[in-house]
């Protein structure tokens, strides 16, 4: 049988995501981001006047964010009745099952609110609330994550199930109302997710081909393997979960008005740019060459990149190292005019 179901109730023997109950700021410090594994954050923000609105109804934390919305336009998602909340390629990949609209917050939260609009899939993601929803963050603060350089974005939508994907970016995701649960798989799984392609992507972020509602295990036989590493969270309104960067996660909402909001912020200088240029231009340049030559790049790589020797740069004066050194703004800036040159030059 090519199919196979893997509903949420054959998730109950996965392993949990370690939680923590009232966390504050040092221990998340001291016991959640010095490690490299996603936690929930037991009521997090349990005490927002948002997730307080939400426990009334969701006509109230309707009316609590449109009585603070500026009315910026926004864009949200729109999938027919059919798609199941599964924001993803058409089947040949020729598309997306969904249109994009521009539009109201107002027009969304009636859309949402209207029984005779609840069999359509509407979303409405990663939206910074200074843009629309400027009292929002004043008025319910997180400052474990702004204090790191997070900025707030808000999700909204009914039921969606959203294909594991990575942030580059650590990552606090906050739930206001509805439940959310998340199926997290290390880095390391790549291989065994099926990643569909990285420059066409649906939200920005390549995303696993594997529909977890129903596994094709004859497609992608290798995807059992990932779920023997996957771990599972389930929030509710005021939890928080969370994920650290390039750990792959699934997202499934539910409920007819699901509120998330989230932080992302980076290790790297803002000036540096996205490993996954660096990552594009070795496709380009590198992954076309014989096995034998990808495999002396990869010995370069590892030892002047990802550092498996130890700093490549201590026998050599400090003020000699240039880039393998500790970078600077000036360096940072001029290794990126050096390769706009070098791109520039060859054209096309």
């Amino acid at each position: 049988m090519a199919d196979a179901e893997l509903s949420p109730a054959d998730m109950t023997e996965a392993a949990k995501v370690r939680s923590f109950d009232r966390i504050d700021a040092s221990a998340f410090e001291r016991d959640v981001e010095s490690r490299y594994q996603p936690a929930v954050l037991r009521q997090l923000v349990g005490d927002w006047p948002a997730v307080r609105a939400a426990r009334e109804s969701a006509r109230t934390l309707a009316e609590y964010l449109a009585a603070r919305d500026n009315r910026t336009p926004v864009r949200a998602f729109v999938g027919e009745p059919g798609m199941g909340g599964r924001y993803f390629y058409r089947p040949q990949m020729d598309g997306f099952n969904f249109s994009v609209a521009e539009t109201l917050l107002s027009n969304v939260l009636s859309a949402l609110l209207d029984p005779a609009q609840a069999d359509r899939s509407i979303y409405m993601g990663s939206t910074p609330t200074r843009t629309m929803l400027p009292r929002f963050a004043p008025e319910n603060p997180l400052q474990i994550a702004t204090d790191r350089g997070g900025e707030p974005r808000i999700w909204i939508g009914n039921s969606s199930r959203v294909a594991p994907h990575y942030d580059e970016s650590d990552n606090i995701a906050c739930v206001v109302s509805g439940s959310r649960r998340f199926i997290l798989f290390p880095p390391d799984q790549v291989a065994n997710l099926y990643v569909g392609p990285i420059d066409r992507t649906v939200a920005g972020q390549p995303t696993s081909m594997v529909d977890l509602d129903r596994v094709d295990f004859e497609r992608f036989p290798k995807f059992r393997e990932a779920l023997r590493h996957a771990l599972v969270a389930d929030l509710e309104p005021g939890d928080a979960i969370y994920i650290p960067a390039l750990w792959w996660h699934a997202v499934q909402a539910n409920g007819p008005l699901n509120v998330l909001l989230n932080y992302w912020w980076s290790d790297s200088p803002p000036d540096a740019g996205s490993p996954m240029h660096a990552l594009g231009h070795a496709l380009l340049t590198m992954s076309h060459l014989p096995d034998d030559k990808r495999r002396a790049w990869r010995v370069l790589f590892d030892h002047y990149v990802f550092r498996d020797n130890g700093d490549p740069a201590a026998h050599i004066p400090a003020s000699a190292r240039g880039i393998v050194g500790r970078t600077t703004p000036e360096v940072r800036k001029s290794l990126r005019q050096f390769l706009i040159r070098t791109l520039q030059s060859l054209g096309g």
